[in-house]
């Protein structure tokens, strides 16, 4: 029989318990469940090695984030070298709570770790005895110790993620996309309310935006005459359409409406048009965004469809790390999960058909393309994510390589190597950085010598006037040092 050991993971230290009859607790799981809850049966089960204590909150901060990322922290690969048998001399297999700090343990100091069986119950029969198991430790300080480390865990991963940009492009295109839905319903709405006073307009105006503006400017349709002809024109920028809505309105055969019905459709018109507007606005800020964070990938596929990719992978990291096959179908997950369940086809693009490279193949092409396309995005993810010197030179490269590819799918014309592309755009990467050091250092040259020039005017240099209009310069003479120091000694003596 193995012994079993558990290591558990306290916000005060690390702890070490040994199981007794490993062999017997794993065949009969009802009976350790319904152990759990009882101190004396459990201590039966469970008997405490030894418990390493945290010297300081930072100590602890530094060790619960080295296990979260997976990492094996240097006080606990002594604490379990110093207390565990030797693996040599006999076997036995250790009970972690996490798979990956499991697979970090084996790789560190050569322990069999498992996760699965009885070893989730025995933990949460140590994590709720925990007090009662250990001495020096009680329910008021475990609970301290612990509140003090989640406040501080949680402290420092959202200042790590605050500082990060594509936070804001996964904000702003979820709303920019919530603003489309809204928009294009309240239009809906104008529409049909308005349409019982002037059913014409909706032939003559069929964008939403502008029926909107069209709407808020007429208000009712019999005060409408050619004085407001110009400002018809403003609005729907076609002078033929302006006059075809006042000639619409002089024939319309829409119901009267009374003055606060109009009252209230022009202030729901007014919010449709403010709306639209802050749309656009957001659009621009996407576009800033998307330019200082993911310039490469933002050449290659545009703002909005970059920005979903982002936003649907959490984040620039993830979806660089993201091989392109997952990057082909994401945004596609249910049709993937009912071609598996059902063996049909799977789905060859999610949320890259949006891109314009995809409606210019052919129907033979569209998976070859999304396909190459996925790769591409891949490529300049990575290059966004990790580059020190962000811009987007490897984007048109790629964006090239699309095109190109494209044409080989059309008329059979062999695109170049990536091998070529991606060497040429190291070289233009390489030149652009050297450009914009000389620029800082010209602009560093610039600077100091507008304020040796300032200096210069300030210690004596003066513009006068003439007669005729002319300026001249008169410069003070300054009075020698030598005479400064003479009339020092004067005054002292």
């Amino acid at each position: 029989m193995t012994p079993l050991f558990v290591l558990y993971e306290h916000a005060s230290g690390y702890a070490l318990f040994k199981v007794k009859e490993f062999e017997e607790i794993s065949m009969l799981l009802p009976q350790v469940e319904a152990s759990v809850t009882d101190l004396a049966r459990f201590n039966g089960i469970v008997k405490l090695v030894s418990f390493f204590p945290f010297k300081t909150a930072i100590a602890a901060l530094e060790n619960v984030n080295a296990i979260s990322e997976g990492i094996v922290p240097d006080d606990l690969a002594l604490f379990l070298q110093s207390n565990l048998p030797k693996p040599k001399k006999e076997k036995f297999t250790l009970g972690v709570a996490d798979a990956k700090l499991g697979a970090a343990l084996n790789e560190a100091i050569n322990v069999s770790c498992s996760h699965i069986g009885a070893v989730p119950e025995i933990i949460r029969g140590c994590r709720m005895h925990f007090a009662n198991m250990v001495k020096g430790v009680t329910d008021k300080t475990a609970g301290v110790a612990q509140l003090g480390l989640g406040h501080s865990y949680s402290r420092a991963k959202v200042k790590f993620n605050v500082h990060r940009s594509d936070n804001m492009i996964i904000q702003s295109i979820a709303l920019l996309d919530q603003l489309d839905k809204d928009i294009n319903t309240f239009s809906m709405r104008i529409r049909e309310w308005y349409s019982y006073h002037f059913p014409e307009l909706i032939k003559i105006v069929p964008d939403n935006n502008m029926y909107a503006k069209v709407a808020h400017f007429i208000k009712d349709r019999k005060s409408l005459d050619e004085t407001k002809l110009e400002g018809l024109e403003e609005i729907v920028m076609d002078s033929e359409k302006a006059q075809a809505i006042i000639d619409a309105s002089k024939m319309s055969m829409g119901m009267d409406i009374s003055q606060i019905d109009l009252m209230n459709i022009e202030m729901f018109a007014a919010r449709v048009v403010r709306l639209a507007d802050y749309r656009k606005e957001l659009a621009e800020y996407l576009h800033s965004k998307m330019g200082s964070v993911a310039p490469n990938l933002q050449t290659l596929i545009g703002d909005q469809v970059g920005a979903r990719l982002i936003s649907k992978a959490g984040s620039l990291t993830n979806l660089a790390k993201y091989p392109a096959s997952t990057v082909q179908i994401l945004g596609a997950e249910k049709a993937l999960f009912r071609a598996l369940k059902t063996r049909g086809n799977t789905p060859k693009f999610g949320l890259l058909f949006h891109s314009s490279y995809i409606g210019r193949a052919g129907l033979k092409n569209k998976g070859r393309i999304s396909r190459f396309l996925a790769n591409k995005c891949v490529i300049a993810s990575r290059i966004d994510c990790f580059t020190e010197t962000p811009s987007n030179v490897f984007g048109e490269s790629l964006k090239q390589q699309v095109e190109d590819r494209l044409k080989f799918y059309e008329s059979g014309e062999v695109p170049r190597k990536n091998i070529e592309v991606m060497k040429e755009a190291m070289e233009l990467q390489a030149q652009q950085v050297v450009a914009n050091s000389e620029g800082k250092k010209k602009k560093k040259k610039d600077k100091k010598k507008r304020k040796n020039g300032e200096e210069e005017n300030g210690n004596g240099v003066h513009e006068e006037e003439n007669g005729n209009g002319d300026t001249t310069m008169e410069v003070d003479e300054p009075a020698p040092k030598k005479k400064k120091k003479k009339n020092k000694n004067k005054d002292q003596d």
